[in-house]
């Protein structure tokens, strides 16, 4: 439910019953060795139903290397002081800090030019990755109600590496700062300084996708509730996950949920969809690059 003065209390609600649920999944990175890891590289990965995310710590020089990548991916430099470069089809592009950018598939290398952090989004599709994840064995049996994936349409005017700057200014009206590609849809959300106010939560729930919540500065609670159906064997009990940054939470369909800010500083959560959500894109000014993306036809 949420507040009135919520952006998102005007989308669209469903009445979809389920009768069966998956748990969420949490990948606390800190706690974690790396699933990769070279003399300038760290990585630790994390995976839901249709996506893996892999987060990276790197020193100047650094590559990240992808030769048949089969899909459209997403490089996120969060930091103003972190920069990379992206080689594809022959070209060297720049991706600098505080952006967001989308590489095409068939093969690509990522150098990173600064030390810092990074993280990169790529569908399940890239099996290698998915079966890397620190999670893989949770998804040895597809999660239920999530639908078979399907990419979104090619950019309106075909490939190329696609990158937006995250420094936009907040506007009345709009959720967060959302980018869409063929793969994935990014909530780049504003941060949260200090601890949420405990009286303007938003618990809601999806019917027929999964969210990712990563956790990059800070400290963020999960509030997670299952419906109850008939069957009580399907009951799940309530979570309360404290996940620190650097950390991803997967919360499922359709679980109600809602995520509390906890640090006495900055939280900073980015949301992450596979494939990209309808009502966000059916909300006018909403996605950042809508005029790049098509949305499927209906």
């Amino acid at each position: 439910m949420y507040d009135k003065s919520d952006p998102r209390a005007g989308l669209p609600t469903s009445a979809a019953v389920a009768t069966d649920f998956a748990g969420a999944e949490y990948a606390k990175f800190y706690d974690l060795p790396p699933q990769k890891q070279s003399a300038q590289l760290k990585a630790w990965i994390a995976r839901g139903q249709n996506f893996v995310t892999v987060f990276i710590e790197a020193e100047e020089g650094a590559t990240f290397a992808r030769e048949s990548q089969p899909d459209e991916f997403v490089v996120l430099v969060p930091d103003p002081t972190g920069a990379a470069q992206v080689q594809w089809d022959g070209k060297t592009s720049e991706l600098p800090g505080a952006s967001v950018t989308f590489v095409p598939n068939g093969a690509s290398e990522i150098t990173f030019t600064r030390p810092g952090r990074y993280l990169l989004l790529f569908t399940s599709q890239s099996g290698d990755l998915a079966a890397a994840s620190a999670n893989a064995a949770s998804y040895s049996s597809p999660h239920p109600n999530i639908p078979a994936w399907q990419p979104w349409p090619e950019p309106v005017d075909g490939w190329k590496v696609r990158t937006y700057s995250l420094d936009v200014p907040d506007e009345p009206g709009r959720f967060g700062r959302i980018w869409r590609c063929s793969t994935f849809m990014v909530n780049f959300l504003p941060a949260q300084m200090g601890p949420r106010d405990v009286t303007k939560l938003s618990p809601h729930s999806h019917d027929s996708f999964e969210q990712g919540s990563f956790a990059l500065d800070g400290a963020f609670t999960h509030h997670i509730r299952w419906p109850w159906t008939p069957n009580m064997h399907a009951w799940r009990p309530d979570d309360h996950e404290l996940c620190a940054a650097p950390s991803i939470a997967v919360i499922p369909p359709p679980a109600i949920h809602t995520s509390r800010g906890m640090d006495a500083k900055v939280n900073q959560l980015v949301d992450i969809f596979a494939p990209p959500r309808v009502d966000f894109s059916l909300k006018d000014g909403w996605v950042l690059n809508a005029a790049d993306y098509p949305m499927p036809k209906t």
